[in-house]
């Protein structure tokens, strides 16, 4: 059901001071990729040769298939890497995240697999078919704020109000680590032998979107 809320009675997002010493340091990001725990819930999706895209532009041209995830996206990964990182009392007492779609459903299954309550806070605009997927995954869903900016600040409110665990769709040192499986997958089934120097591989096109796989 729709939630009320008081915008004047909101808190913003502000970025946290207690973030893993490891995160000012590029090899320990690094070794955090590597060892992030996405595949007890991830698959490693394929790196398929689009043949017209190729032709057209008389080149070799890859695309990274995340679509063939559960939740047809790469989000599931951050998210259950961020929450697997989570203490037993966190996961106890639940998780929360807004969303309007990929991530909404990447936290609830996570949830899933972890056996932890999952709050799902989606914009009032929120397709109903999106709004289904995340229901069905088990996702406690509450549908508040005309857009994702009033939705995320009453995330953050609730979160802090009831001990909830805050999972950010791209602005956490987890969830980067749990998205960067993707582009260690890249560099490995292209082969890329960064230590003799030998590589075919010229470029990677990211879609920016939101920024959560950059």
């Amino acid at each position: 059901e729709p939630c009320s809320f008081d915008r004047e009675d909101i808190v913003h997002e502000s970025s946290s001071p207690d973030l893993p010493s490891w995160t000012q340091n590029d090899t320990s990001y690094l070794k955090q990729i590597l060892c992030a725990r996405v595949y007890d819930v991830a698959e490693e999706t394929d790196l398929q040769r689009a043949d017209t895209l190729s032709t057209k532009l008389k080149n070799t041209i890859f695309l990274k298939r995340e679509d063939q995830q559960q939740v047809f996206s790469f989000k599931l990964r951050g998210a259950f890497n961020k929450m697997a990182n989570l203490t037993s009392e966190q996961l106890e007492r639940g998780v929360i995240c807004s969303s309007a779609g990929n991530h909404a459903q990447g936290v609830a299954l996570s949830a899933l697999r972890l056996g932890c309550k999952a709050t799902i806070c989606m914009p009032l605009i929120t397709p109903d078919i999106k709004v289904d997927a995340v229901k069905r995954l088990g996702g406690n869903v509450k549908l508040v704020g005309e857009n994702y900016d009033e939705c995320q600040a009453y995330a953050i409110k609730t979160a802090e109000e009831e001990g909830l665990s805050y999972i950010h769709p791209f602005d956490d040192p987890f969830v980067i680590a749990g998205q960067g499986t993707v582009g260690v997958e890249i560099l490995r089934q292209c082969s890329i032998d960064f230590v003799n120097q030998d590589q075919d591989l010229d470029a990677i096109f990211v879609p920016v979107g939101g920024g959560g796989l950059l």
